[in-house]
Formats: C-alpha cells, structure tokens, sequence
C-alpha cells in the first residue's frame, strides 16, 4: 500500500507540476502578447523531429556502424582535411549565411558542427541578388603543415574566387583573400612535402568549348608567404577522362601525392544521374596527368533505376588518410525518394577507399551500390549523433542562434531577434518576401529526412492585409509552401499557400476567431506529401489540410543545387 500510495502520489507531484508548467506557460504568453508589436511575430519553440523508416528498419548492427548520409540532407560538394589528429569537414551553402559549415571529429563517425567558416558580412560579398543556388560553390578545405594554417578556398558567384585562413579553425577565420588570376569555380589547394603549393580547378577551354559542358582543369603555382599566386596557368586535363567521348562539366578537381606519384581526382558527368569520379596520375605535380583506365572510381549512374532505395548522382568526392593510414572517402550522393524526387538535395556519404593491383584508388567498381550502413572499425559511435532518426528543439532561450540556423543572403540581425523578448525568436513583418533575391525575415534549417514532423508555437497579431507569419517550406525562390496566418478588417485565417513562379495561391484558408494571437502549427512529411495541422489550444491538433505534394520542392521539379529548408517566416509584402 505504502508504494502504490507513493506512486500515486508522485503521479498526481508530476501532473500538478505540468499543469503548472501549462499555467505559467499560458500566462506567460498572454503578457508577452499585451505588450508586443503588432508587426512582429514570436515563436517560443521549434522542433524538428525524423521519422525515415529505413532507420527504424534498420537497426545499426553494432557500435562501430554507422548510416550514410553521414550528414543527411543538404550538405553537398563535402571537402575534408585533418592535421594529424583532428580531421575538419565543409561542404557549400550557396546564397544562405552564415557560409560553409564546419563540423569536427577525431574518428571520421562522429561528427558536430563546430561553426561556420564564413560568419561574418565581410566574408559574404555581394550576395543580394544571387538567386538561392548562386553564392558560395564547393568549398575546399585543407591543412598546410609548413606553416600550421588552415585554408578553405572556393567560388562566390557574385565575387570571384577566394580564400580564407586560420591557425584556429575553432575560431575566427581571415576576411576574404580574391585571386583574380584563377578563373572558373571550384578551387582547391594542394600543399606539396617540399613546401611548394598549388591551386587547382575548374575553368574554361581556351578559345571557343568544342561543345556544351567542355571544361578543364588547371593548375597554378602558389606562394604561402604573399598568399598570391605565381607563375603560369595550365592545363593539366581538357574535357575529361576520355575526351574522345566529349565527356562534360570536368569539375570540383583535389590534388593528392601518395606512394610517391600525384593523384588528380575530378567530378564528372554533371551533377545529376550521370555524376561520377574520376581519376588521373603524374610523376610531377604540374606534369602530364595520365587517365585511368578503369575509371570512373565512384559513380552509380549504369544501375538499375528500379533499384529499391536507390542512392543516386554520386560524385564530387574528396580523399583522406586517417592516422592509422586507411583511407576514406567522402563524397555528394542523393535519396531520391519513389525514385524521383530529389528533395533532400545533395547529402554527404562516406566509403573506404580500395586500391588496384596497379595503384589507383577507387571506391566503387562494376555494380557496388553506396550502402546506406557501412562500418568504422574501432570506432564507437557517440549517442549523440549526426545520422540516423534524430530530434532537435530549440526554445530560443540562448543569447545566439545555432549553428545549424540559416538565413538568405545576409546575417538578418536586423530582422530577428533573441534579445528582445527573451525566450523567443521575434521576427518583424518585413517589406520583403521569400521570392525575392533580397534578404527575407526567414530562419530556417535544413530538412534531412523523408519522413519528419515539425512544429513551432507562434505568437501574432496581424497588423495589415500583407502582413504574414508562420512557417515555411522553402527550396528557391519560386518553390515554396508558406503556412502562416493571416488578417483582414474582419477576419482571420490560417493559410497555406503555394509559391509557384511567379503564382502565389491559397491552396486552403481556414477562418479562425479573430481575437485568437496564440497558435501551435505543424508540419508532417510522409515523404512524397505534406499534411498541415495547427492548434489554438496547447497540442490540441486540427488537421487543416494533408496530401500536399512534397515533389513541388523537388529538385526534379526545380531544379538548382540546394534542398529545401524549413523554418520561421515573417512579412509585410504579401
């Protein structure tokens, strides 16, 4: 009797508690919703949770497993580096800020992003106006032992190529160094054991292309003490790795020297289903590169499409040696799901690299698939984790957002807040919308699974006919699902709108009571749709409309580089 008292009175100790909790949670609202501007909109709470069933399947078999994607949605275009010890892993963000991503591990499993190597204005030039997949291109990362400095090279569109360094990749990084000699996209740096460095990418033929995608790979000289380049430009591969085939968009080039011969790796093949890699060797590093014969060494462009889960559009890798000298790579992929529609984007996967009775390496052959469970011997995977099914919440009770918090273009700062009302995100109805190459009161994050379900508790009242806020699926700026709420004189409503080119439609728009300001909405992923729900009272969920196709932000359907992103949205422009 004693425990089954105490047990019911530690039952009724946790329900007091939560209706507490529910109180105070209430109350709090109601005078933050006296007080606040009715051209902001506040959210105390995002959660995003994944829910892929191949996960839940699927098991991981031991603690040295691990899935692919290692960094499941969109993080494409992956570069890696290590100084012995700690390896340092990027991948691109194209017009989103801050720039480049930047996760940390000392086992190649466990990763966490550790910040963002371009987190500041002045490292982010001239990104208003670029479209969504315009900006920063294929970031390169690397460590130069001679002198103990990091480097991450690229591509902004909008600016030229650069690069920036450091001796602490923990903190700051240099404002940009532009090589206006280089031309092209996608540099990367190659420092030598003599101590000579060099830049290598992709660039234009000489003269007029033979034909559409014709590009090479140059490579120049570079001085680590004026951080210019010097010497000549030169061509070390034209077309591809079998020109007679007239192969296209020869891209994404890394430099290596292992057992005493120079490896050019590239991309091949465009960045679809047709993507690949390939590789070429030299006795000198500016020398002649020999394909070959054998390549591509990844790609799974020639399997099956029927394929069950298939992994698609492999390529875009990059090679390195752990200290107990394996080798691995790390390289761009897709999971489409029904074996189309591409809406996660480009993610990051890792295999071990094999070598061939005549030296080459490579990391798939004939039919190997890209396996969505692979294994690290000796490693032990952490609990907290980068793959797999996971959850995040953030209650916006920190001074700073995340690092995996994203916005358009430019940092925002003037149009969110966590200061303001501490314990939400504000964001102001700003005169700009999510269509625009501009910079939108927009903090998002990216979808990394199918199948997911996210949520945010908003506080708004509407001010205006324009004026929306809630939350928005995004994959560019003519390919979005705006869930929000709205007003007019005499009325408000919950809305969910679809962004098509230049059409803007309420696909449903439910009224609700006017005097309602405090409102749950939910997003739930079935893979191929999207179901729509919200809530004026807590967790009380209404179903406000479901079977919205998710193939609207498909890559297939869009195009462009990105994958969609999911977050808080706010304006005045609507």
């Amino acid at each position: 009797m004693k425990s089954a008292n105490y047990f019911t009175l530690s039952i009724g100790l946790l329900l007091a508690l939560a209706i507490g909790l529910s109180c105070s949670s209430s109350n709090r609202h109601k005078r933050v919703l006296a007080n606040m501007d009715d051209s902001v909109a506040l959210f105390s709470y995002f959660k995003y949770e994944g829910n892929d069933v191949f996960y839940k399947e699927n098991p991981l078999p031991g603690e040295s497993f691990f899935y692919n994607p290692i960094l499941p949605g969109w993080y494409s275009d992956p570069s890696i580096c290590t100084n012995g010890e700690d390896y340092f892993l990027v991948t691109s963000t194209f017009a989103y800020f801050p720039g480049v991503p930047l996760f940390h591990s000392k086992d190649l499993v466990n990763w966490t992003q550790v910040g963002n190597v371009l987190n500041r204005p002045s490292q982010l030039v001239n990104m208003e106006g670029q479209g969504v997949s315009g900006g920063i291109f294929a970031p390169a990362i690397e460590y130069n032992p001679h002198n103990q400095t990091y480097y991450m090279i690229t591509t902004n569109v909008g600016a030229g190529n650069f690069f920036v360094k450091t001796q602490n990749p923990f903190g700051e990084w240099s404002d940009p160094i532009m090589l206006p000699q280089v031309g092209g996209i996608d540099p990367s740096f190659f420092f030598d054991e003599d101590g000579r460095a060099y830049i290598v990418n992709n660039d234009e033929p000489a003269g007029e292309p033979e034909y559409s995608g014709h590009r090479t790979i140059m490579i120049q000289e570079f001085d680590v003490n004026t951080d210019q380049t010097i010497g000549p430009r030169k061509i070390i591969v034209d077309k591809g790795s079998r020109p007679e085939e007239k192969p296209i968009w020869i891209e994404g080039p890394h430099l290596y020297r292992m057992n005493n011969k120079y490896y050019l790796m590239a991309a091949e093949g465009g960045t679809g289903g047709w993507h690949s890699e390939v590789i070429f060797s030299s006795n000198e590093p500016m020398g002649n590169y020999q394909a070959w014969e054998k390549n591509p060494i990844l790609t799974q462009r020639h399997l099956n499409p029927e394929r069950s889960r298939p992994v698609t559009s492999a390529g875009h890798a990059d090679l390195i040696q752990t200290k107990e000298g394996d080798w691995w790579a790390l390289f761009l992929a897709c999971r489409p799901i029904d074996n189309m529609f591409e809406n996660l984007g480009r993610e990051t996967f890792m295999m071990p690299v094999r070598w061939s009775e005549d030296g080459y390496p490579y990391i798939t052959k004939e039919d190997d698939l890209v396996p969505m469970i692979a294994k690290r011997e000796g490693v032990i995977r952490d609990e907290q984790i980068t793959f797999g099914n996971f959850e995040v919440c953030d209650e916006f009770d920190q001074p700073l957002l995340g690092n995996d918090w994203l916005t358009l273009r430019t940092p925002a700062s003037d149009l969110y807040s966590l200061a303001n009302t501490p314990g939400y995100l504000t964001l102001k109805c700003a005169p700009v919308c999510a269509t625009e190459k501009k910079t939108p009161a927009y903090v998002g994050r990216r979808v990394q699974h199918h199948s997911f379900v996210c949520s945010t508790q908003m506080l708004f009242k509407p001010a205006g006919n324009n004026a929306r806020a809630g939350m928005l699926l995004f994959k560019d700026e003519q390919h979005q699902y705006f869930f929000g709420v709205k007003a007019t004189d005499d009325k408000k409503m919950i809305t969910l709108m679809q962004v098509d080119g230049t059409e803007k439609n309420d696909l449903v728009a439910k009224e609700i009571e006017y005097n309602i300001n405090d409102i749950e909405m939910k997003v739930v992923s079935n893979g191929l749709t999207y179901d729509f729900y919200y809530a004026l009272k807590p967790q009380k969920w209404q179903l406000l409309c479901k079977n919205i196709d998710a193939s609207h932000l498909s890559t297939r359907n869009a195009g462009g580089f990105t994958g969609t992103t999911i977050g808080m949205y706010a304006t005045a422009n609507l």
